[in-house]
This record gives C-alpha cells, sequence and structure tokens, in this order.
C-alpha cells in the first residue's frame, strides 16, 4: 500500500539524497551510481532477439512499457525523409486487433492508458504508463500496435495531413531557417539522415506501401528492446514479455540490408547568413564531433568539457557574458552513434557582432592552454553531473526514456559506465578534445540577424566563414 503520507515524503527524501551525494567525491558517487543501475537495471534477450529491460522502482503504483527501436531519421535516404516519423504517427492507429479507431481509444480508455511516442536522429520509441496491475493489458495493447498494424489509406492520408501541420508550425519558428540552413551544409548527403522532421513533398507523397517497408525492415524483434519501469517484478515481466511477444519472429539484421553510409567529412568553414523579424543577433556554430562508436573516451571528455565552460564562474563565461560582449553563450555535444553535433550558440548586438565571434574563437584557443582548466571546476560538474543522473533514476518513465536512448544510439554498458568515465576525464582529456573537434577545425557559422542588418553591417557569408578563428 502506498499512503498519502509516504508519498509526500518522497521529494524530502530526495532531497537529502542529494545532498549526501554532494559530500561524496566524483570517483565515489560514481561507483555507488554504478552499483544502483546494475542493481536495478535487470535485462534479459529473449530468443528472437528482442531485448527486455526491467526497471522495478516501487515509489507509485504506475508502470511505464516502451519500445524502442533502432530506427529514425539516421535510417532515411532521401526518398524516406520524414517517414520515420509519419510511420510512429501510424503506429497508434487501426490494427488487426482493434480494426476500427475508436475501439482502439476505446482500449486505452479501459486500461486508463497515457500513450505517446517520440523520433530521434537514432531511435524511435513508443511508451504506454498504465496502473501496475494492467501491465499485461498495456503490453498486449502495445503488441497489437506493433505487430498488427493495418496502414489504411484514409488514416494515412489523415495523419500525413497532421505531419504536415506540425511542419508548418516548425517552418512558423524564426530559428527553423537557420537551423535547415546550417544543417544542409554541415552534414551535406547525409542531411536526410540528421533531418526528423524530413521533406515535405515526401511526406506529401507517402504511401502504404512505404510504411510496410520501413515495418517490416526495421520493426524487427532483434532491432528493439522492450522496457518495463516502475511498481514491477523483473522475473514477471521477464515472463510476461516471453508470453506476449516471444512469437515476434527475428527478422534479418537491418544495417546488413540497408547499410548506413559514412558522414561525409566538412572540409572548410562556411558562413551562413539569414535574416528575420527578431530583434537580437543569433550566432549558431557547429563542427562535427566524436561518434560514440568510433571515439567513446572523446564523448566523456566532451559533455566535462561542455559543463566546464557553461558554469557560470567559468573563465569563458567571465570573459564572454559578463564582459558584455555576449548576453549569453551556451556550449553543447549531443552524443550520436553517427557522428554528434558540437554547438556553440549565443546570443549578442549586431554592433558587437564581429568582436562577440572574434573574442569567442580566441578563448576557444585559450582552452588548449595549461592551467585553464582548474581540478575544482572539473571536480564540480563531474559532481553535479552525478546528482543530475541520480534524480533522474528516480522518475520511472524518464529513466526508461533514458535507458531506450542509450541503448539504441552506443549500448547499456555505455550508460553503465557514463559517470565513471566522466569522474576519469582530466585537464589533458579536455584538451585532447578541443584540439581534435574544435580548435582549427572546420565548422559552420549560421548568424541570424534582424531584417536590413546585413545590409547595415556589410556582412557577407564569405568573412562569416573565417571571422575570428584562425586556421
Amino acid at each position: 500500500m502506498h499512503t498519502m503520507r509516504e508519498i509526500n515524503l518522497r521529494p524530502l527524501r530526495l532531497a537529502i539524497a542529494a545532498l549526501a551525494l554532494l559530500l561524496l567525491a566524483p570517483a565515489m558517487l560514481a561507483a555507488q551510481l554504478r552499483a544502483e543501475l546494475e542493481r536495478t537495471i535487470q535485462r534479459r534477450v529473449l530468443a528472437n532477439g528482442l531485448e527486455v529491460i526491467v526497471v522495478p522502482s516501487r515509489g507509485v503504483p504506475l508502470a511505464t512499457i516502451e519500445l524502442v527501436v533502432k530506427n529514425g531519421a539516421f535510417t532515411q535516404p532521401p526518398e524516406y525523409a520524414g517517414l520515420a516519423h509519419l510511420f510512429e504517427h501510424m503506429f497508434f492507429k487501426a490494427n488487426d486487433t482493434y480494426p476500427e479507431p475508436d475501439a482502439f481509444l476505446d482500449r486505452a480508455a479501459d486500461l486508463g492508458a497515457l500513450f505517446n511516442a517520440t523520433t530521434r536522429e537514432e531511435l524511435v520509441n513508443y511508451y504506454v504508463t498504465v496502473v501496475s496491475d494492467s501491465v499485461e493489458g498495456g503490453m498486449q495493447f502495445l503488441n497489437a500496435a506493433l505487430r498488427g498494424a493495418q496502414f489504411r489509406a484514409d488514416e494515412l492520408a489523415r495523419e500525413k495531413q497532421v505531419v504536415l501541420g506540425e511542419y508548418d508550425r516548425a517552418e512558423s519558428s524564426p530559428f527553423f531557417r537557420l537551423d535547415e540552413s546550417i544543417g544542409r551544409v554541415l552534414w551535406g548527403d547525409f542531411w536526410s539522415r540528421k533531418n526528423t522532421i524530413g521533406d515535405r513533398d515526401v511526406i506529401r507523397n507517402v504511401t502504404p506501401e512505404q510504411m510496410k517497408t520501413i515495418r517490416d525492415l526495421y520493426y524487427v524483434p532483434n532491432n528493439s528492446a522492450l522496457i518495463v519501469s516502475g511498481d514491477v517484478s523483473a522475473p514477471a515481466m521477464f515472463a510476461l514479455a516471453e508470453r506476449v511477444f516471444g512469437s515476434w519472429p527475428r527478422g534479418e539484421d537491418p544495417f546488413r540490408r540497408a547499410p548506413v553510409p559514412a558522414v561525409p567529412p566538412l572540409r572548410e568553414n562556411r558562413g551562413i547568413i539569414v535574416e528575420e523579424d527578431v530583434n537580437a543577433v543569433t550566432v549558431q556554430i557547429q563542427w562535427h564531433g566524436p561518434s560514440a562508436s568510433k571515439d567513446e573516451a572523446a564523448t566523456f571528455a566532451a559533455d566535462v568539457y561542455s559543463d566546464v565552460l557553461n558554469q557560470p564562474t567559468s573563465r569563458f563565461q567571465q570573459r564572454l557574458v559578463e564582459s558584455g560582449l555576449w548576453q549569453g553563450v551556451v556550449v553543447n555535444y549531443y552524443t550520436l552513434n553517427h557522428v554528434g553535433p558540437i554547438t556553440v550558440s549565443g546570443q549578442t548586438s549586431p554592433e558587437r557582432l564581429r568582436e562577440a565571434l572574434a573574442a569567442l574563437h580566441e578563448e576557444l584557443r585559450a582552452t588548449l592552454s595549461p592551467g585553464y582548466f582548474s581540478a575544482d571546476e572539473l571536480e564540480d560538474v563531474k559532481a553535479h553531473r552525478a546528482v543530475t543522473t541520480a534524480f533522474g533514476q528516480e522518475r520511472a518513465t524518464e529513466n526508461s526514456h533514458t535507458i531506450g536512448f542509450w541503448w539504441s544510439v552506443i549500448g547499456l554498458d555505455y550508460h553503465f559506465r557514463y559517470i565513471d568515465e566522466m569522474a576519469r576525464q582530466t585537464a589533458s582529456d579536455l584538451q585532447r578534445y578541443a584540439r581534435t573537434f574544435i580548435v582549427g577545425k572546420p565548422h559552420i557559422t549560421g548568424v541570424m540577424l534582424p531584417r536590413g542588418t546585413r545590409e547595415r553591417l556589410n556582412l557577407t557569408e564569405a568573412e562569416l566563414a573565417t571571422l575570428g578563428s584562425a586556421r
């Protein structure tokens, strides 16, 4: 039984736990968190290749059942651009068990189920949250959508309009043109495999046969994981997963049938200028970062490097933001298996744009200098990562999504070792990362200006490409 008093005390317990964690050294934190992950995350692979992952958490009588598939933008050649996302929209539609839309929704209501899905660059996930005594019904509900989808032409016609409406809303943002313009140049021929929202014409002309092709190629058990988190027991979930999904037939390895090509290297600096109805100048600089499976060590260094530079008290922020050159600057690396992007973004004024960019690149070069990263800074950001990771584990649905992301992109062993590896990073590791991927490396500099500013500043894309960035 879960009493109201027990539930209300939970935030206090978490706060006490966080305070206790902060008193530990990062290495001790890492060891404790890894032990907790290995204790709570239990795994089993069914005979058909489906990996079943169970994460018991007894705090609230709810459970989330999540299906993760190694699909997403990275599997899309140009003629399929955006169809991984459209397939996601078709997943919770008419199927052999619930052939009419109302029947499917009625069953969800009977279960008290909340369901949703997301498409990202290197995964698609579908999840259903139910009260814990309805887990079997929730799993059967997910299985019906997965294995019996009908892809009716009338539903596909309606759903592609929904997706095109999402496209319209995204396109109405002033940032859309900046992001897309940078992306097309940054990724070149790989753009369709980074562009989750896709191509409007491809979406408009989609066919049921294309949906079936995606299902037959990628939606096989040996390319999928089932994650059950919340108020459940691992042995019961393994048995239930075998009963519900054990008959799902294994497929061919989709990446042997349709290999993902290599990302073409970025050969030179490029500048991109867009003008929109905005007041401030937005700058976005992107580089090709490490691929998780090819340079795993660099991905850990990348996160610590970004965390240190983003600290308000860091030399980087003091030089750029506290000086007034920038209104704000953020450094980020996005971990992916097929080249994760490194992004530095910020806002400044038109009058200080050239000076701000010069100072930014000067400071990035300075990160290679001896003594740039202090031991205290490194310890602080490592401890903060460990604490936020611990908090994330307390939220069952969020934790399920995190596990699914890492399982699809690089594997759960990476997730288990993440805090350990973060705790081992040194200033030399951070500088090796910056030297390999950032300082003096080809990048795209995009700026979004208020209308008329480009002419007033006499700014060209050729100048922007090299502004402040000595090679």
